[in-house]
């Protein structure tokens, strides 16, 4: 959903062996090294001898290329060197003047940059007009302006393959990182398509076409078999005892529900969500997103199967971001958090149908024990606990609890995310200092040692690593540290799972009878057409009294798409149609509708949203 716009993983142009410094990189198993750095950095001067090393062990295999990226409010005079050294190049001498300024301890003058100059035979009067000059100047600055587009924020910073490297910068994790074995190459290709903008939502899609191939072939008797085969802790029955496909559905999207919350809270707290009137909108949209399907499924069924009304009510969260996340940046941060936000309160609503027109035997005990759970994280939220490990035990609690109610029970993942707690920003200052004093005086005694090795076994090593997680740790607060740790496995895994185990739906219906074909054309024109006229009129009076409010970033033709990307109703619809039809055929004619309603729903969002590029709102009155 939201994502940084500070940090891309990926290179965002390629190493130019014309325009780029570039050293080595002659052998055929090239391996690439872009380094963004300063002249003046302290750190860079250091890791110097590092990146020698590692040009040492591999050889002319190893490209090593060099970008500016002076820092003159930090280093003042970067600008100058760096100058100095692109003018150096203009005379074929690049190299020789990078290594003369890494060679000499700071500070360095401009006298001596000129001295450096003619010791290298350089043409001074031609070098002092280049280094003056608007093109080398431009140069630099080109340099500047591209690292900061690729997430740079300090030096140095590197890209191995075109893939940012944000390990350890020692040698030894550097020369694992570049020699690439067998486990390196395939977490790098595993980082390089999470890289990609799409990646989850097209990992979502195969699962649910997947689901949907083995439903309709030979494979349908063992894919039913699997999803309804019994999976649980204790006798058949039990609290904890459910299908594999129910599984799916409760467990593995409790983990999604927590993603969700957790950056819609965000953009609560700190986002786009922050103004009233944005937050509002969504739950206006959501209600008027909820009765213009039913509205329109009523009008041509107002006989027996009236029961089925809600079936086109319900958005799949998943699916409409998978293919928002397929759009690419033609849709905006502000259209992604509209629409989850929209989904979370459509997921509460439906939650709300299901209690109340289909009801099932709510077990107070087990309500009670819900109620108790949700109480629980509350307190450890306001206690201030910020360990993980309380509010895991809790959730689990609360998620057994909701399912032994009779509530869904991926709910859970909403009520942690509401609850896990978050925490001021630190102040960097002393965690710099926390940091660096640890690692100073793992220096000195390093450096008063012969075995070097036997450093690791003393106290010394072992406080200074309590002293930098301790530091690390602060600059994340639990929800941060559980939205870290969790995204990956809800992107790739429990989606995925959640949609082949949802889609897997029978083509094979008969559809002559008139009552079937109203039924499939309430769902179809329920989801594709009603769902986006209800939350585009809600949006339309909401925006008008004052009481909602369109992200900025969003204009009306992206506003109109998102709203067709909520008619995809796969996985909560088809429980709606078992629910609806529990003893008639009319299920599975209603579970066609939803995937013809929602195929529909996506490609007309999915067209008005690619159809031109978004472009932020400039004009005041243009609202949806």
């Amino acid at each position: 959903m939201a994502e940084s716009s500070a940090i891309h993983t990926q290179l965002q142009r390629k190493v130019d062996p014309v325009r780029d410094h570039t050293r080595g990189g002659g052998a055929g198993d090239r391996i690439e090294l872009v380094v963004y750095a300063d002249y003046l950095c302290p750190y860079c001067r250091r890791l110097r001898h590092i990146l020698a090393r590692l040009r040492d062990a591999l050889g002319e295999r190893l490209a090593y290329t060099y970008r500016h990226f002076p820092n003159e409010k930090a280093h003042p005079g970067a600008e100058f060197v760096h100058a100095a050294a692109e003018a150096a190049g203009l005379q074929g001498k690049f190299w020789e003047m990078h290594d003369a300024l890494y060679d000499h301890p700071l500070p360095i003058k401009a006298d001596k940059v000129r001295q450096f100059a003619r010791e290298m035979g350089l043409d001074v009067e031609r070098f002092e007009r280049d280094v003056a000059s608007e093109a080398v100047r431009t140069r630099v600055a080109d340099d500047l302006r591209e690292g900061r587009a690729n997430g740079v924020t300090g030096t140095p910073s590197f890209f191995v393959d075109g893939l940012r490297y944000d390990g350890a910068w020692d040698f030894h994790s550097m020369l694992e990182e570049l020699q690439r074995p067998v486990a390196a190459r395939l977490g790098r290709a595993s980082r390089v398509f999470a890289a990609l903008p799409a990646s989850a939502g097209l990992v979502l899609l195969i699962a649910a076409a997947l689901a949907l191939l083995c439903a309709n072939t030979a494979l349908a008797p063992w894919y039913h078999a699997l999803m309804q085969a019994p999976f649980g802790i204790g006798s058949p029955g039990s609290a904890l005892s459910m299908t594999v496909g129910e599984w799916f559905s409760e467990g593995l999207l409790a983990i999604f529900f927590l993603i969700v919350g957790l950056e819609i809270r965000r953009e609560m707290t700190n986002g786009s969500l922050t103004d009233f009137r944005a937050a509002a909108l969504p739950v206006v949209c959501a209600i008027g997103g909820v009765l213009a399907p039913a509205a329109i499924y009523l009008a041509l069924n107002p006989g027996p199967t009236a029961a089925g009304w809600s079936v086109p009510t319900a958005t799949d969260i998943a699916f409409a971001l998978g293919v928002l996340a397929l759009l690419g940046p033609r849709a905006p941060v502000g259209l992604r958090v509209f629409v989850a936000a929209l989904a979370v309160v459509d997921d509460i609503l439906s939650v709300l149908t299901l209690a109340i027109f289909y009801p099932r035997a709510f077990e107070i005990g087990w309500l009670a024990g819900a109620i108790g759970a949700t109480a629980a994280l509350y307190v450890l939220n306001r206690a201030r606990v910020y360990a993980s490990w309380p509010y895991l035990v809790v959730a689990a609690v609360l998620w057994v609890a909701l399912h032994g109610a009779g509530v869904h029970a991926a709910l859970a993942g909403i009520v942690l995310a509401a609850t896990l707690p978050t925490r001021p920003a630190p102040s960097v200052a002393p965690l710099l200092a926390q940091a660096a004093t640890a690692l100073a005086a793992l220096e000195q005694e390093e450096s008063e040692r012969q075995e070097k090795s036997a450093l690791q076994q003393e106290p010394i090593w072992e406080w200074a690593s309590r002293t930098l997680s301790a530091a690390s740790e602060r600059l994340l607060s639990t929800a941060d540290r559980f939205e870290r740790a969790v995204a990956p496995w809800s992107a790739y895994v429990a989606l995925p799972l959640f949609a082949f185990s949802a889609t897997g739906v029978g083509l094979a219906v008969n559809l002559s009878s008139p009552e079937a074909l109203h039924v499939v054309g309430g769902v179809v024109l329920g989801l594709a057409l009603g769902k986006p006229l209800g939350i585009c009129l809600a949006a339309l009076a909401a925006t008008a009294t004052g009481t909602g409010r369109v992200p900025d970033d969003v204009t009306v033709r992206g506003f109109i798409g998102g709203a067709c990307l909520c008619g995809i109703g796969d996985t909560v619809a088809l429980l709606m149609a078992d629910q609806a039809f529990p003893h008639s055929d009319d299920s599975a004619v209603a579970k066609i509708g939803v995937l013809i309603g929602s195929a529909l729903a996506a490609a007309l969002g999915a067209a008005v949203i690619a159809a031109k590029p978004l472009q932020p709102r400039t004009e005041q009155g243009e609202s949806a």
